[in-house]
């Protein structure tokens, strides 16, 4: 089951509000209301898993049930801390390399050892729908348990539930238990705060259903066609597409998430904060899928000596990170190649941070072109690794490349189908929609009228702000209820993650 289906929409969310919000309503959000709103929480999050995976949610349940029972060996035996959490990571880390790359490790050894009967077994083996997500949580509940941040969770029931919570559970954002420890005992239904989630789960079903697939539609038709056949035109469109497809549809993913939990009384940290805006690669990281960023950050990059350690072991450290920030996208060569790609620039930027800040800091007018040009740089290195990402294997990646810059003319017929006026307007309007404008817009107000004026005046306008914003989101649903209604393209790329 995945947000943006009509079986999702308009039946299993309402009910589960109903029941989740209902008994907390019902109870006055007491402690034996949140319990028994646990209770509905939980048992839908485990059927919302099973309508897809009906076997692998046994899997989910006893990786939790292992990893619940280390963590409270740390704390019971601590003289065998490192032994109990070397188990878990063992068990979660081992679990997620067999479904997910021992296919992929098998057939690189098949290249020079009699392994092709296992690869192929192997590769017949599904991937369990979010593994990726839930074993980072999995692993950074029992590490921050291990080092002494939080105290393992004694009620098995609310463990499974931060584990197996249906917004966040198939594609993210990653949820440290920290995070969310104090709202699984003691958080509570508020009706406005109900209102603001709903509202941010319609945005964020209108980015899937009306800009991303719709891009996808493009992207699809450009990337199934071999290299050769592309013109330069063609490539650059289907390259931009996918930028905008899978900006849309992960950051949409992580807006329906973050407003189904607000409904519940979650409040998860934000993912995406409008990373297209980016004037730098390393401003682009830290504002694309901030959840994995900080995890790695916390969780291997800090251990790893971070930047404590001189600039060689820094730089080392970084290619280490994102490495695996790309390995951890998929078992293929392409996302490892995006994640060192990225890794590259990081560390080209860091080396000339001192001379740009210098240029940068003589004039407006410079400020301004070397804004511009960081925009550019940016933007083009990110799509650049997106077409690694996307491609099947770096050869065609590389040949795709390749077309975008040859210069030549040509659009295959079944992608000149897909460039209709409604097709060409959407991929336009995206590029203001991945934009801060709001942002954008309070702060020229700031320049113009002063901070002091442009908040008093925000605040006097609330009300009426916030109504026009209910009505966009009414209007919003209803395109999106058409869109399920007539149309059965529904990408969901998160399979392969």
């Amino acid at each position: 089951m995945v947000f943006s289906s009509q079986i999702f929409v308009f039946i299993f969310l309402p009910l589960t509000i109903l029941l989740g919000c209902g008994a907390l309503v019902i109870g006055r959000n007491r402690p034996g209301a949140v319990k028994a709103s646990n209770a509905f929480l939980l048992l839908a999050s485990l059927i919302f898993y099973a309508w897809g995976e009906p076997l692998y949610v046994f899997l989910l349940i006893a990786e939790t049930l292992f990893c619940f029972f280390m963590a409270l060996l740390m704390e019971s035996a601590p003289g065998l801390r490192k032994l109990w959490l070397a188990g878990a990571l063992l068990a979660v880390l081992g679990t997620l390399c067999f479904f997910k790359y021992s296919a992929f490790l098998t057939g690189i050894a098949a290249g020079f050892l009699p392994l092709g009967a296992l690869y192929g077994t192997l590769s017949k083996v599904a991937l369990p729908l979010g593994i990726s997500f839930y074993s980072f949580q999995l692993m950074s509940y029992f590490i921050d348990v291990y080092r002494g941040r939080i105290a393992p969770q004694r009620n098995i029931l609310r463990l499974l539930l931060y584990v197996s919570f249906f917004p966040q559970l198939v594609a993210g954002p990653i949820v440290k238990y920290s995070d969310v420890e104090n709202m699984l005992t003691g958080r509570r239904f508020e009706i406005t705060e109900a209102a603001f989630g709903l509202r941010r789960f319609v945005a964020g079903l209108a980015k899937k259903l009306i800009i991303a697939n719709t891009a996808a539609l493009v992207a699809d038709s450009v990337f199934g066609q071999t290299p050769e056949s592309l013109g330069s035109g063609a490539a650059l469109i289907g390259a931009f597409a996918y930028v905008v497809q899978i900006y849309f549809d992960f950051s949409g993913y992580s807006d329906m998430a973050i407003g189904i939990g607000r409904v519940f009384g979650f409040r998860f940290n934000e993912n995406f904060r409008h990373p297209y805006a980016s004037l730098s690669v390393k401003e682009f990281w830290r504002r694309w899928h901030v959840s994995l960023s900080s995890w790695f950050r916390d969780y291997l990059y800090i251990p790893l000596g971070g930047n404590r350690k001189g600039r060689l072991r820094t730089v080392l450290n970084k290619v280490i990170v994102f490495f695996f920030t790309g390995l951890w996208h998929g078992a293929n060569f392409t996302f490892i190649v995006w994640g060192l790609w990225h890794g590259i620039f990081l560390l080209i930027e860091e080396y000339t941070s001192g001379l740009r800040d210098r240029v940068r800091g003589r004039s407006r007018i410079v400020k301004a072109v070397m804004g511009a040009l960081g925009f550019i740089y940016t933007f083009a290195v990110v799509t650049l690794g997106f077409v690694m990402f996307r491609s099947d294997n770096i050869s065609r990646g590389l040949g795709f490349i390749a077309r975008m810059f040859s210069f030549t003319g040509g659009v295959p017929a079944n992608v000149a189908l897909t460039l209709t006026p409604y097709t060409v307007f959407i991929l336009i309007i995206a590029i203001p929609a991945a934009m801060p404008l709001k942002d954008w817009c309070v702060g020229i107000f700031r320049k113009i009228w002063g901070a002091e004026k442009t908040a008093a005046t925000l605040e006097r306008h609330a009300l009426v702000l916030n109504l026009a914003s209910f009505a966009v989101a009414l209007l919003l649903f209803g395109l999106c209820a058409m869109a399920l209604a007539t149309s059965a393209y529904n990408p969901f790329i998160y399979f392969r993650f």
